[in-house]
């Protein structure tokens, strides 16, 4: 069962334990991670000589229960880059603390990856966006950050970064270019915009959503930032981009569901995946 504390301290024996067994099973050492959301994890499929290593298999790795998330590790080649692929990820509302929900990141900073791609299934708060289409995380919202459930809290592992980790420029710029230019070649419409990061598990309310309009919120899900704020910390550089699932209720007339996220996400899995194949080609 997951972790109920709110408050977990990872130790550098536990992450070196979860790499370890990931390494004695693979020979490419992967230099990008993948982090792939909702519905979104057809892309692992495309890796070539792929070594499939399921989750429980991997000490101390958080196994997620949410349906739309296979849990396991993909490791391989693509676009001939070595990658480690994540098909699923674990969630702070399944009971996980945070410092476990981003345990897989600290592992792939002792293995050395350098650039991750996280991606995710979003709901639209721009009002502009529609289910289907694709935005690039130019910044974002840590609400649950802010409200002290930072992955960060507790001792500080001196062996990734500092303390207090500068987050001015949490999405790389580089890589947000090569975002730009691999959809306009794919002939992708790619929305910009600023990712709000909730707990969940319930949906938003009317107010919660107009709320977060006013602070200038593009997309909302329940991810994503807890990862990159440990990536950050360890100099890993980030790119993120949010599926657009479905739009958000802000008359309180309409009812989102998870299945409604799942089917998007099969529409959506096509632009994803060409999008990132193009920044694998030409910036990593």
């Amino acid at each position: 069962m997951p972790a109920q504390s709110n408050a977990e301290n990872i130790s550098l024996a536990q992450i070196d334990e979860a790499l370890q067994a990931i390494l004695m099973r693979i020979e490419v050492r992967p230099r990008i991670g993948l982090i792939l959301g909702s519905g979104l994890g057809a892309l692992a499929q495309a890796v070539e000589e792929a070594v499939v290593i399921p989750y429980p298999l991997i000490p101390h790795w958080p196994v997620s229960t949410v349906e739309g998330h296979q849990g396991e590790l993909v490791v391989g080649l693509l676009e001939g880059k070595p990658v480690l692929v994540m098909r699923g990820r674990a969630h702070f509302y399944e009971g996980y603390s945070m410092q476990r929900v981003t345990f897989p990141v600290r592992v792939m900073q002792r293995m050395d990856i350098q650039v991750l791609i996280v991606t995710n299934a979003a709901g639209a708060v721009n009002q502009d966006f529609a289910p289907g289409d694709l935005m690039l995380i130019t910044d974002h919202l840590n609400l649950v950050g802010m409200a002290g459930n930072s992955p960060l809290r507790g001792p500080n592992l001196d062996e990734f970064g500092p303390r207090f980790p500068d987050m001015g420029q949490a999405y790389d710029r580089s890589l947000c270019q090569a975002a730009r230019q691999a959809a306009a070649e794919a002939s992708i419409a790619l929305r910009e915009g600023v990712y709000a990061c909730l707990a969940g598990p319930s949906f938003e309310t009317p107010a919660d959503l107009r709320f977060l309009r006013l602070a200038g919120v593009d997309a909302v899900g329940m991810s994503t930032v807890p990862e990159v704020t440990i990536a950050r910390h360890g100099g890993i550089r980030v790119l993120g981009i949010s599926g657009i699932s479905n739009k958000a209720n802000l008359d309180g007339n309409t009812l989102t569901t998870h299945a409604e996220v799942l089917e998007a996400g099969q529409r959506i899995s096509p632009k994803m995946i060409a999008v990132l194949r193009g920044v694998l080609r030409g910036a990593v």
